[in-house]
């Protein structure tokens, strides 16, 4: 299985590009979460200059944070500047969403934007929606400007739901996905993208991406002999993914019961000492402000309690080296392509070790 990594965007973030680069790993994904991270397009650009062959991604974009025009113009310019190693995602912005305190875009919406991208970034003109005056446009300088020669390869962020799977099918694109490893739910989410692709009819100029690989976005611990599975370091390592579940999962509980309901007792129970914690409720307009704060990033030493084994097991691999090496072959059976990590510890060093893993 390819080894990659997603990064938050801040200063110095080429640095770990180069050092990506140089241990081998195949891509180098930015997040585009505004008002938690940095711009991914300024951090990418940094990136760029600095590396020669690894594929860099923003993870992801979405039609919620940027008009079509606005985010093929970034896109198209990073391919000019590394020509045909750009990875775009792009999603229903869930997470961007949220930490303004909104709800994401429809995957209807999702599906026009990713085919706009698609269009203007291969050199096609594309129709454009403002209210009921309808367009089209296409870029009118390219060259220097952009490119839109070297192909660009489009994935779609799903998680467990089908609609985002088939947004990817019938687009053509790959698939991104968070915490998710379980093998039976990827099969699930291929078996989407594939039934839809098949229903769907492409005149032979349609818009299409050659590639369509899987990316799985998680975090990685290896186990020294006899470590404790759940101890402070293997919780300090994984605890942002887990701590992001049970934000969603607080900031959700309103809107959308079901998702709160899927929760055991233990891990409803985090949840409520969650929003104690950060001195809101699930029904709090202002809730955003207070649970996505360090979002993705390294917890503090008093949040390890709310680190459950059992969500731990879900979204994180922590193993030892044979025991890791068994569950991602499980993913790569089920098809998943590249295994990204999220480092928040020790960055250099959580990246050397899944190239050691992996590559």
């Amino acid at each position: 299985m390819r080894a990659g990594v997603v990064v938050a965007a801040q200063p110095g973030v080429e640095e770990l590009a180069v050092r990506a680069e140089e241990l081998g790993l195949h891509s180098f994904w930015v997040n585009d979460t505004p008002m938690v991270h940095g711009d991914p397009f300024v951090a990418l650009s940094l990136c760029a200059k600095a590396t020669s062959r690894i594929r860099l991604g923003i993870g992801v974009t979405s039609p919620a944070l940027r008009s079509a025009p606005a985010a093929a113009s970034g896109i198209a310019s990073l391919n000019a500047l590394a020509p045909g190693r750009i990875i775009c995602g792009v999603g229903t912005g869930n997470t961007a969403r949220r930490t303004l305190g909104m709800r994401p875009t429809t995957a209807a919406r999702l599906e026009n934007f990713t085919g706009a991208l698609q269009d203007l970034c291969a050199g096609r003109s594309t129709e454009y929606r403002e209210g009921d005056r309808v367009r089209d446009i296409r870029f009118l300088h390219a060259g220097a400007h952009v490119n839109t020669t070297d192909p660009i390869e489009f994935v779609v962020a799903a998680l467990l739901g089908p609609k985002a799977a088939a947004v990817a099918g019938r687009r053509g694109t790959g698939l991104i996905s968070f915490g998710l490893l379980d093998p039976t739910a990827w099969q699930a989410l291929h078996d989407t993208r594939r039934h839809a692709a098949q229903g769907t009819p492409r005149a032979p100029d349609s818009p299409t991406d050659s590639r369509a690989d899987s990316y799985v976005v998680t975090s990685l611990h290896v186990l020294d002999e006899d470590e404790d599975p759940h101890g402070d370091a293997a919780r300090d390592a994984t605890g942002h993914l887990v701590l992001s579940l049970l934000a969603f999962a607080a900031d959700t509980a309103a809107d959308t019961p079901a998702s709160a309901e899927q929760l055991g007792p233990e891990e409803r129970e985090a949840v409520r000492r969650l929003l104690d914690r950060r001195g809101t409720t699930a029904t709090a307009p202002d809730r955003h402000t207070k649970l996505y704060p360090n979002y993705l990033e390294r917890i503090a030493p008093q949040d390890r309690d709310l680190v459950l084994p059992s969500l731990m097991n879900t979204l994180a691999l922590v193993g030892t080296r044979d025991e890791l090496l068994a569950r991602i072959s499980t993913l790569e059976q089920a098809g998943v392509d590249e295994l990204l990590i999220q480092p928040v510890i020790d960055p250099p060093t959580e990246m050397a070790l899944l190239a050691k893993l992996l590559t």
